[in-house]
């Protein structure tokens, strides 16, 4: 007898991208359903690098800190000529986010606390071992055949299904998008070893027109090598021990060698998705786009995309929005991806010049330019990374208002606030995993009542940031408390203290901007003050759909 289950959204792939989305929508109260026809966690490390703004999304998923044992915080990188000299350096320390900007992570670890992360959601099963068949996109559902381990079939019904199941997915070819791009013909041997003692506690990278090399220190003792195989070289002979042993030799020298836990070759994809939605069907990470791992975002984008499609799922099978909305996650993530990946693809190309001339060039080069004022800064923060700017999707620009404007469709900024009695926080958990609407200086909650009732029918949280220590003088001994209200400001709100001064900075450098709309992933939905909240809130509520106007 066959096997029917139903679901809001069935994930397919239960890789980082598909764990997190499901830990997200989890966390939204959506009935999920997350397959994956692998037995069990893969034993090895594939991606290596997590960024800050993933960070800020495990933050929201409430995984953050457990992941954050396993994980080496705010790692430097070095650039190399291939005669050995520095000529740069990232080594990123603010934190605009409120984390670390690079950090290095061993993947079996991250994948295994997302998994268990799922337990905690009654709405939410993961499922391995099952292998998706065949799907039928319909009007109202999606119809999919599962193969289960003991050669079953189950049918699973859902309203969505998203595939995140990597660089050869099903989904993907099941609903007929094509990935468009290139393959570098260069082949790259990567090993992996443990009981590493090298002395280097940083990425390097050294560049040659002959062979680079890749080096990156990872938790618990483990390293990662990459190596350029010349156009001659066979894999199979490239990754006997004897080969990679003398290649390790090279970066040890007097130093016992470590462990090889593995070594592979691998060639470097340079691809996009024609579209991430077909349908009632989604793709998100690999499998909606590929890019070489010289910058270490492949992970990050995938990551990028379950963020950015997990709430609008959750908005639509609630009814808090419509449909349309969906629409926006392909017109939002399938450019920057795209910028992503002809960004890392050049990043590539700077490893290897074509020659000893064109090196040199490229260190002057680097010299001067780091001569000119702020561009050390630049480099070394790490400023160069190309962020996401929803120039359209579900944002409400106002052109005639540029410094507001500028910061529409950008992730916010997350500072340390005080809330209750000398509590500090950060941001994103003072207002919770929703939406917020921000006052900076001014209460919300005073503003338009038929607008601010829409907002909290939405279930948005209303924040008041008040300036630091600007309510009454406590008496001796008494610390003041800012649990409720202060004096003369209606109740309702959040009320959080900016005891940096961020807002205060954030708010002078945009005169007269007074509320923020902030999304659940984070990004600013619109700036405006109290004269264009109705209007705001009237073009946010048709961005959001039919379902939004109930």
């Amino acid at each position: 007898m066959q096997t029917t289950l139903e679901t809001d959204v069935l994930v397919v792939g239960a890789g980082p991208c598909g764990t997190t989305l499901a830990n997200l929508l989890g966390t939204y109260g959506v009935n999920t359903l997350v397959i994956d026809r692998a037995p069990g966690i893969l034993d090895f490390p594939r991606a290596v690098g997590i960024d800050d703004e993933s960070l800020r999304t495990y933050q929201a998923v409430g995984l953050v800190d457990e992941l954050l044992a396993d994980i080496l915080q705010n790692m430097p990188i070095r650039y190399h000529t291939s005669w050995g000299r520095c000529f740069a350096q990232v080594r990123p320390s603010e934190q605009p986010f409120g984390w670390p900007r690079r950090n290095l992570f061993l993947q079996p670890l991250l994948e295994a606390t997302l998994r268990r992360g799922l337990e905690r959601f009654a709405d939410v099963e993961l499922r391995v071992g099952w292998e998706l068949e065949s799907l039928d996109s319909g009007e109202d559902e999606v119809r999919c055949r599962v193969l289960l381990p003991d050669g079953q079939v189950a049918s699973v019904r859902s309203r969505y299904v998203v595939g995140a199941d990597g660089g050869r997915s099903t989904v993907r070819s099941a609903v007929g998008i094509e990935l468009t791009g290139t393959t570098a013909p260069a082949k790259w041997l990567v090993v992996d070893v443990a009981d590493d003692y090298l002395d280097a506690p940083y990425s390097a990278v050294y560049c040659s027109p002959v062979q680079p090399v890749l080096v990156v220190p990872l938790p618990y003792r483990h390293r990662r090598f990459e190596f350029l195989l010349g156009p001659d070289d066979d894999e199979v002979e490239a990754t006997r021990p004897e080969r990679v042993r003398s290649l390790l030799e090279r970066r040890y020298g007097d130093l016992p060698l470590p462990t090889v836990l593995r070594s592979r070759v691998y060639l470097h994809h340079s691809r996009v998705a024609a579209s991430f939605r077909r349908g009632r069907v989604f793709l998100a990470g690999d499998a909606a786009h590929l890019q070489p791992p010289f910058f270490g975002q492949g992970m990050n984008s995938g990551i990028r995309d379950a963020t950015n499609l997990a709430w609008k799922l959750a908005a639509v099978t609630s009814g808090r929005a419509g449909e349309p909305l969906l629409d926006t996650y392909d017109v939002e993530r399938r450019g920057h991806a795209t910028r992503m990946v002809r960004f890392a693809t050049r990043i590539g190309a700077m490893y290897r010049p074509r020659s000893l001339v064109t090196e040199h060039l490229r260190d002057l080069a680097f010299r001067a330019l780091q001569l000119l004022p702020g561009a050390h800064e630049y480099i070394l923060q790490m400023k160069y990374k190309p962020m996401p700017r929803y120039d359209a999707g579900a944002v409400v620009r106002n052109p005639t208002r540029g410094t507001w404007d500028e910061a529409v469709g950008k992730m916010f900024m997350q500072p340390v606030v005080e809330v209750g009695t000398r509590q500090l926080a950060k941001l994103d958990d003072a207002v919770g995993p929703w939406f917020a609407l921000i006052g900076v200086h001014l209460d919300p909650a005073s503003l338009d009542p038929d607008a601010i009732g829409w907002w909290q029918a939405l279930g948005a949280r209303l924040v008041h940031v008040v300036p630091p220590r600007s309510g009454p003088l406590p008496p001796p001994g008494r610390s003041c408390d800012r649990a409720g209200s202060p004096p003369g400001v209606p109740t309702g709100s959040l009320v959080v203290e900016d005891v940096g001064g961020a807002f205060r900075d954030w708010r002078l450098a945009r005169p007269g901007a007074e509320i923020v709309v902030l999304r659940p992933d984070r990004y600013v939905a619109a700036v405006c003050d109290r004269t264009t909240i109705s209007s705001t809130t009237s073009r946010l509520r048709e961005l959001l759909g039919a379902g939004a106007q109930a």
